[in-house]
């Protein structure tokens, strides 16, 4: 029984409710099923006059003729799409049109209808009790959550299958989808069983049901704002969760997140002095300003770009996401600020998130701030997050008294964190102000209802001193929202389920915020580079330059047959380093206000607009040898041939190009090497790469630049970059050695042939 103990919650001596005038005609759909019974029994207990149809003895037409008030749809054994019988014709037709509620089967049918599969739940239950979670609106409202509920199946719908139009309302702690609700239409299912003796408040489920009417949420709002049903005391309304202070769904929240905290302190590892040993080795990631990097936007307001996967209003809104590639959509999209749940039984979030999405992050010019959004109310929290890598943390006064709130604002400013303190009244407000808080969140949303009222930023703006960023939290779906903020002095808004919802992040901030961010950097747009390697003249390096290469490249790895001498290659450095040229190639820059990646960012200064650039060719050498040589030889980029640690791209005072196969981990680790080089094995072998693993590569990893190297010549350059395809148009340089040789030695024709067809190349198509 999942661990919950077994209790008879069925009505022992059931008080029938007066007939409902709204539920004069409930037309139940009986899959034969024995639960059918009882689903009925709740539903006249309720006070609706019910009349009850197996799904093979009506036809849809005798069912529209019945003019129902609502429809029920019952268990049943089976598959929704072969053993419902007039249940799923039923359920298409009649939404939009009345409340439909399905139970079991009934959902799946719901499910099935809309457009979304129903395949096995990886258990069959029969009788089996589960905990249940909920969004607190529509038939669970009113209603605690963690309630024992009891489950008769072995199917049950997918969240990567579930339509746009359908949104989960409950779930177990196992996530399997346990409620739905369609998005407009009066329409609800349940997976479990309302009406069995071991659900608790099965019977004020339905109750909810029945108070109901019309066919759209809207509908049923009008209907009954004009004239409330009589449901001893439970309305559907807006249908969201009122609660008693105390009771209060933050107030749960906050007890919970402090009981799994002080827990949390007692792990090995993870314990408070744990935590301080590791900060005080300055482990953790570096920092931005989050107060400077909030007032850096590409559109008219910041955007604070959120990650959450469900919420206690929304419910279960997207298990699937990948926090650290969510992440990176937001920055390249123009996001300001990516904040991060944290908080795992509500929000399904969790200090991993923010960990990993920081890591994504890395390397990326003028990255986003990073947010750490949880319900914190101990030092702890703050020291956790400035580890994992958050540049601030959120702060909820309505949590917090004034002396905590005090101590916890100015720690987090002791770890150069200016945490963004939430409000919602003006006595919030009032205490924000006094604290000196440099941003403060207005949330629309009340905590303790649920309510979202747009107004309450704006109300709240005349308190807040003008010195401090005013953003706007919650409710925020579409431009309407933000046009009004725009005009006042609110400087960024929050939004996280609209984003998390959209099929295309990028498109909906443009369409929200307004225009498109600016190019973060139109110098690493251009023709494809070219690099000569294996240069052991100067004469040649000259040649090189004179056919249009942009990159000479000389080997200084000794025993190998092009490794050239030092006085050779201080000769090829001066040729390369006082030999100008004319370049199409503007001077790279990086836009101050919008992220860019790390590889497309490096890229463009391998472009330079004067001269052609010299790289050292190492393999497996001594850093310091390496440096020497740098320093030595002038060079402008270093290139590792070998098995060196990425982590030496950091000690090197030039961009990097590290080579590695198609297969190699590491490949497209930011912030290390500026570029990686894909290439067959030791280079100057003429094998070629296998250009499917290289598609596939570069298809796994949109924004990752590449040099590509390998068997190249004249003759089959442009084959090869034209079957990469689409994603050829990643591909920055091309790197040749062997390839322009003839008898053993550079042939400045086939330089010029070689420079002269990579440079006609129309890479991406």
């Amino acid at each position: 029984m999942g661990g919950l103990d077994i209790i008879d919650h069925s009505p022992h001596h059931p008080s029938p409710s007066p007939p409902l005038a709204n539920a004069t005609n409930l037309i139940l759909i009986d899959n034969y099923d024995s639960f059918t019974w009882n689903v009925y029994q709740y539903l006249v207990l309720e006070g609706a006059t019910v009349s009850v149809y197996r799904n093979d003895a009506i036809t849809l037409d005798e069912l529209i003729a019945r003019n129902p008030t609502q429809l029920v749809v019952s268990p049943g054994p089976g598959h929704p799409d072969t053993d419902s019988g007039i249940s799923r014709e039923a359920v298409k037709h009649f939404a939009g049109k009345i409340p439909v509620l399905g139970v079991c089967m009934g959902l799946q049918c719901i499910v099935s209808v809309f457009g979304g599969e129903v395949v096995y739940a990886g258990e069959i239950l029969h009788g089996k009790t589960s905990s249940l979670r909920h969004d607190s609106k529509g038939v669970y409202t009113g209603l605690p959550q963690d309630l024992p509920v009891t489950r008769y199946h072995s199917l049950a719908g997918t969240y990567s299958s579930l339509p746009k139009c359908l949104e989960v309302s409950s779930w177990t702690t196992k996530d399997v989808i346990m409620g739905v609700r369609h998005k407009d239409y009066t329409v609800e299912g349940v997976q479990f069983h309302p009406e069995s003796i071991l659900t608790e408040e099965g019977r004020k489920m339905l109750k909810v049901f029945l108070s109901m009417r019309g066919g759209t949420w809207v509908e049923n709002e009008r209907l009954n704002k004009e004239a409330p049903p009589n449901v001893n005391g439970v309305g559907s309304g807006k249908l969201f969760r009122t609660e008693e202070k105390g009771n209060s769904i933050l107030d749960k929240i906050y007890a919970h997140r402090k009981a799994t905290v002080e827990a949390q302190k007692q792990i090995p590892s993870q314990r408070p002095r744990d935590l301080q040993a590791s900060y005080e080795l300055n482990i953790a990631p570096s920092q931005i300003s989050f107060v400077d990097r909030i007032k850096r936007s590409p559109y008219s307001l910041s955007l604070m770009a959120e990650i959450k996967r469900a919420s206690p209003s929304k419910g279960i809104i997207s298990l699937s996401t990948s926090a650290p590639i969510q992440a990176r959509i937001y920055a390249l999209a123009g996001a300001s600020v990516v904040s991060v749940l944290t908080e795992p039984e509500w929000f399904k979030g969790s200090i991993d998130d923010l960990r990993v999405v920081r890591e994504s992050l890395e390397g990326m010019p003028n990255r986003p701030a990073i947010l750490r959004k949880d319900f914190i109310f101990d030092e702890y929290q703050i020291l956790e997050a400035r580890l994992a890598g958050a540049d601030s943390v959120l702060l909820i006064v309505k949590m917090l008294d004034e002396q905590i709130l005090t101590r916890l604002y100015k720690y987090s400013l002791s770890l150069g964190m200016a945490p963004l303190v939430e409000v919602n009244t003006v006595d919030e407000a009032e205490l924000a102000v006094r604290l000196g808080a440099e941003v403060v969140g207005v949330n629309n949303r009340n905590l303790t209802s649920f309510e979202v009222d747009l107004g309450t930023t704006s109300r709240l703006l005349d308190i807040i001193p003008k010195s401090a960023v005013v953003c706007a939290l919650s409710g925020i779906s579409g431009p309407k929202h933000v046009q009004a903020y725009k005009n006042e002095r609110v400087g960024a808004v929050l939004v996280g389920e609209a984003l998390m919802r959209a099929a295309d992040a990028t498109e909906f901030v443009r369409e929200l915020l307004g225009g498109e961010p600016a190019c973060p950097n139109p110098a690493a747009k251009g023709d494809i580079l070219v690099k000569i390697c294996g240069t052991r003249t100067p004469e040649a390096a000259k040649a090189a330059i004179a056919t249009g290469a942009d990159l000479v490249g000389i080997i200084l790895v000794e025993g190998r047959a092009r490794c050239v001498p030092s006085e050779t290659a201080l000769q090829i450095s001066k040729v390369v380093h006082e030999t100008s040229r004319l370049s199409q190639y503007a001077q790279p820059s990086v836009a101050s206000k919008s992220a860019i990646d790390h590889f497309e960012h490096a890229s463009s200064f391998f472009r330079n607009p004067t001269r052609a650039l010299l790289v050292g060719v190492f393999q497996n050498q001594p850093l310091e040898y390496v440096l020497q040589q740098q320093q030595l030889l002038d060079l402008d980029i270093i290139q590792l041939h070998g098995s060196e640690p990425l982590e030496w791209a950091r000690l090197l005072p030039v961009p990097v190009i590290k080579r590695f196969g198609p297969s190699d981990a590491g490949l497209g680790k930011r912030g290390f090497h500026s570029l990686p080089l894909l290439d067959s094995g030791a280079g100057g072998t003429g094998k070629k790469l296998d250009l499917e693993s290289v598609k596939n590569v570069l298809a796994a990893d949109p924004e990752l630049r590449v040099i590509l190297a390998g068997g190249l010549d004249p003759s089959n350059i442009a084959e090869v970059i034209s079957q990469l395809g689409k994603v050829s148009e990643r591909v920055v340089a091309v790197d040749v050695s062997s390839g322009v040789e003839e008898g053993g030695a550079q042939s400045e024709e086939r330089v010029r042939d070689f420079v002269r067809r990579a440079k006609a190349i129309k890479r991406g198509q």
